[in-house]
Formats: C-alpha cells, sequence, structure tokens
C-alpha cells in the first residue's frame, strides 16, 4: 500500500493542475469577452462606413422625424402641414427615440445611433435569452448577419427594433419564472419590456403571443418539486403572468379595437382594404413552395452579387459545427428532457408563422408572414445542443471571426451604394427653401442593392430643405404625425408616376425630382415655357417652375 508521503506526491501534481486550469479560466473568460465585444463592433461597422444607407422606406422615417422635431419652425412648411396625432400608434417608439436624440446629434446620425443599438441589440437580446435558460452565450454572435437582409434593405426599422426586445422579453420571462429570490423585479422587467414591444411593432408582439405560453409550458420552476395540486404550481408562475397584463391590455384596447373599425374598402387602391378584413380578397397569400424557395433569400438578399451571402455561409457553418458537437458530445446539461428543447421550439414557432400567415392584411398589414424569417433563423442557429465546455472556445472564436467578414462586405457595398446615392444630396442643394417636391421616379432601382432604394427619392430633397414630397407615411394610421387638412394631390401611387395626369401637374406642387427619363419625355413642352431644369446627377434631374 502507498504510504501517506507517497499520496501527498501523487495528490501535488493533480492540486498542481487544478490551479493550473482555474488560473486559466480567467484569462480564457476575459478572451472570450474582448472576442464578443469586437465582434460587436465589426457587426455595426457597416452603418459608419458610408454617409447613405440601402433601406427603401428611410428617406420617408427621417421626413417624419424631421416633422416631428420640427413641428413648430415656421421656417419649414412642416406648421402648416402636419400635426401631431397626440395617441399611441405603432412606430412611436422608433420616431420619438431618435427625434430625442435629434437633440443632441444631427439626425442621420442620431438614426444610426438607433440602428446600431438594433444590430448589436441582436446578438445582446439572443445572449440574454440564453443565459437565462442555463445556456453558453457565444451562439448569439451567430445572429449577427440575420440583423441585415430583407426586412433590413425595405427600411422595416420599426420592426427590427422589435426584436432585440422580443428576445429580450422571452429572457426576463423565463427568469421570473425560475429565479424566485428576484421575481418581482424581473417581473416589473418584463412588464416595460414587453410594452415596449408593442410600441414599436406589433408583429413582433404576435410572436411572444405564442412564444411566451410555450415558455410557460416548457419552463419548470423551483418549487415544483415540493408542489402539491395545482394552486401550488401555478402559485409562483404568477409574477410572470402578471408580468404580460399591461401589454396584453394595451393590445386588446389598441390593435383590436383598430380591427373592429370599418374598414376603408378600395379594391385594388394601394394601401387601402380591398374587402372586409379577413376576407379571402383582402388576404394575399404566398405559396409553401414559395415561401420555402425564398427563405434563405430573405435572409440575405442586399447586393446584385450575392456577396452579402458569404457572411450566412460561415455563420451556417459554424452553426452546423456546433450542432455536431453538441450532438457527439453534449456538455453538462442543466435543463430537463422538456426544457432543453425551449430554444428549438421558439424557433419552430416562428418558422411556423413564416410559412402559415399571409403576406397581406390589405389595409393593415404588409409583409406580413415574411418579416418572421429573420426571427426564425436567429432562434434555430442559437438553438444547438451545448457542446463540451473545450469546445466552446474555438467555436465562439469562429463566431466572433465571421463577423470580420460581415462588416468587409457589408461595409464594401454600403459604401458603393453611398456614392450612387450621393446624386441626392447634390440635387437637393438646387432646391429652394420649403420645396414641394413631386417625386417621378421611373427607375427606383440601384446598380449595387437589389432593393428599389430610390422609389422615395423626393422625400430626401423635401427634408433636406424643409419642404414636402407628394407622398409620406403621414398618410398611414400607425404614424404619429398626421395632416392638418387634405393631402397633398398626388398620382394613385409613387410606384406608378406613368399614371400623372394634367390636373396633378398643376399648380401645386414647384419642384419635380425625376429619375429613369428625361424630363423632357415627362413634361414635353411645358419644359422650356413653365418649368426649368436646375441641376442634374446620376440618372436624376430636379426641375423647377420658373
Amino acid at each position: 500500500m502507498p504510504t501517506h508521503q507517497q499520496s501527498a506526491r501523487c495528490a501535488r501534481p493533480a492540486r498542481g493542475r487544478a490551479r493550473t486550469v482555474r488560473a486559466l479560466l480567467p484569462v480564457t473568460n476575459r478572451t472570450a469577452r474582448i472576442a464578443f465585444a469586437a465582434a460587436l463592433v465589426l457587426g455595426a461597422l457597416p452603418l459608419w462606413v458610408s454617409r447613405l444607407l440601402p433601406m427603401v422606406d428611410l428617406p420617408q422615417h427621417l421626413y417624419l422625424i424631421s416633422v416631428l422635431h420640427r413641428l413648430d419652425d415656421p421656417t419649414t412648411l412642416y406648421p402648416t402641414l402636419f400635426a401631431a396625432r397626440h395617441e399611441l400608434t405603432p412606430y412611436l417608439g422608433y420616431y420619438y427615440l431618435v427625434s430625442a436624440l435629434n437633440w443632441l446629434l444631427p439626425l442621420e446620425l442620431a438614426n444610426r445611433v438607433f440602428l446600431t443599438a438594433y444590430v448589436v441589440g441582436m446578438p445582446l437580446g439572443m445572449a440574454f435569452l440564453l443565459r437565462s435558460l442555463g445556456r453558453p452565450s457565444w451562439p448569439a454572435l451567430l445572429t449577427l448577419p440575420l440583423a441585415y437582409g430583407d426586412s433590413f434593405g425595405w427600411g422595416f426599422i420599426n420592426y427590427l427594433a422589435a426584436l432585440p426586445l422580443t428576445l429580450l422579453c422571452c429572457g426576463l420571462f423565463v427568469r421570473t419564472l425560475t429565479d424566485a429570490p428576484r421575481r418581482p423585479r424581473w417581473g416589473v422587467g418584463l412588464a416595460v419590456c414587453l410594452v415596449a414591444v408593442l410600441l414599436f411593432h406589433v408583429q413582433a408582439f404576435g410572436f411572444l403571443a405564442f412564444g411566451l405560453p410555450w415558455l410557460l409550458l416548457t419552463t419548470p420552476v423551483p418549487e415544483d418539486a415540493a408542489a402539491k395540486g395545482v394552486a401550488a404550481r401555478l402559485r409562483p408562475r404568477v409574477p410572470a403572468l402578471l408580468g404580460v397584463v399591461p401589454g396584453v391590455a394595451l393590445f386588446l384596447s389598441w390593435v383590436v379595437l383598430r380591427f373592429g373599425n370599418p374598414p376603408d374598402i378600395q379594391p385594388g387602391a394601394p394601401w387601402k382594404a380591398w374587402g372586409p378584413t379577413f376576407s379571402p380578397q383582402n388576404l394575399a397569400w404566398k405559396g409553401f413552395e414559395q415561401n420555402r424557395a425564398e427563405f434563405f433569400q430573405v435572409l440575405a438578399n442586399t447586393f446584385h452579387d450575392g456577396s452579402d451571402r458569404w457572411p450566412l455561409y460561415a455563420v451556417g457553418a459554424v452553426a452546423v459545427a456546433g450542432w455536431v458537437l453538441g450532438v457527439m458530445g453534449p456538455g453538462t446539461r442543466r435543463e430537463g428532457p422538456v426544457a432543453r428543447w425551449r430554444l428549438l421550439g421558439l424557433g419552430v414557432l416562428a418558422l411556423a408563422l413564416y410559412f402559415l400567415l399571409p403576406f397581406d392584411i390589405r389595409g393593415y398589414v404588409y409583409y406580413l408572414n415574411t418579416r418572421y424569417a429573420h426571427l426564425a433563423a436567429a432562434l434555430l442557429v442559437a438553438s444547438m445542443p451545448a457542446a463540451r465546455a473545450e469546445w466552446r472556445r474555438p467555436l465562439g472564436m469562429a463566431a466572433a471571426a465571421s463577423a470580420l467578414l460581415l462588416a468587409f462586405v457589408m461595409g464594401r457595398g454600403f459604401q458603393r451604394f453611398s456614392g450612387e446615392a450621393h446624386e441626392l444630396e447634390v440635387l437637393s442643394g438646387f432646391a429652394a427653401n420649403r420645396p414641394k417636391v413631386m417625386g417621378l421616379v421611373f427607375d427606383p432601382r440601384s446598380s449595387v442593392v437589389r432593393f428599389p432604394v430610390f422609389i422615395h427619392a423626393a422625400a430626401v430633397v423635401a427634408r433636406e430643405r424643409g419642404g414636402v414630397p407628394n407622398f409620406t407615411f403621414a398618410t398611414t394610421p400607425h404614424s404619429p404625425l398626421r395632416y392638418r387638412g387634405e393631402v397633398p394631390p398626388t398620382f394613385p401611387s409613387e410606384w406608378r408616376p406613368q399614371e400623372l395626369d394634367q390636373a396633378t401637374q398643376g399648380s401645386w406642387y414647384d419642384h419635380f425630382l425625376v429619375r429613369g427619363v428625361h424630363p423632357s419625355r415627362v413634361f414635353g413642352g411645358r419644359l422650356q415655357s413653365e418649368l426649368v431644369i436646375v441641376g442634374q446627377a446620376g440618372g436624376s434631374w430636379l426641375v423647377r417652375r420658373r
């Protein structure tokens, strides 16, 4: 048998190895935190390397924020044309937050700060959810490329801003259930966060209507082991249920009542209902095959050259590796046999909304099902089984490294678009103060990005000079602004400028932004007698009345 001295000698190396591991842990954790922070910076970097961003609706959003911020400015047309709605509406969160930042920063810089908060908020919100579920947080970095894509290209900023809050709500709900000592604190945070989601966009709230009940059914609480009877099992879940009450109450008093109002039915008219709310003629659907074929394209469809798909492929490869290593050698499981499927179940729910919902409910919600693709992909890539501890660091570093590719690809594309779109800033310099600008955009396309990013070009000129374009989002009920009187005369849709008629060419507008065709083909002889070209840049012209 070994002597006491031999046992002591054998124990020293083991204790030495344990001390070495403990000494290395802070270094490893510090390295992981630095890599995570660096990835966040790289993920948001494309927003800061170009002056103009390729987002279809961004000019309209910035225009309304400018109006909201300068509603009493007599040097603009805003006081005479617009008024605040003074009621809770969707989009209120984005418009008022950026307007508040506008007191400290120029408008475009304030908006860039807001978008940065959204982009870094995606992985941060996912990391909070993962930690709430007792999982490692490194897979959250896989969501960075998913912050861009279809909804970003269309400029659905309100919906995008609600996504990090949606992930945060799920994490707060789980912590309200499982963290017994701090349940009241987490419950208050849940209530505030859920209301904030609704103030940004109702579609994200719609996902939570399914996601939170799923978490309620699949998340065990510490008291379950000793609970006897339904009341005893329900009691610790009451704070979580109370936390959703304010958001649900606001939803019922706001959204449901709106759907109860008689719709303004105008068959075939843009932005109007074509029939009763849920009637077949008012719903536009995509088939299953179309949704399946478009799913990955929706996630990365910004540039004509397809380069924005490379970051998606990179995080996809890391996610596959994480799944393989997690299945082959799972780490220590803190979740029970049902609870371990919570995150995957959330992803499946979001994917079901993508496949099962209509594309449009005309007059109410547009691009309904397509927007859930980003949320579904983010939840699915982060739902891999927890790999063993020694594999997490290389996986996390690989996920962080993919952000470098994202920064390069998106930054290069955004810079190229900014150079192309500089023509709008040039033309704005030729406009008079307080212009009334009609946009005649016959070619809204870009040579860099796939989206029709020039469709709202008139709003850029109008905002720069304190004027008004022929179309603004103030005509929609979810805007915090409205027109004081009649809406300015315009043609049926900014997407169909060829429908311009002589009545619309009347005396109301004094500036015309023409893109895609020469102004002589639009105005004919009037260009010499009544109108004059004052500026030309790229494929656009600015025409003014004499």
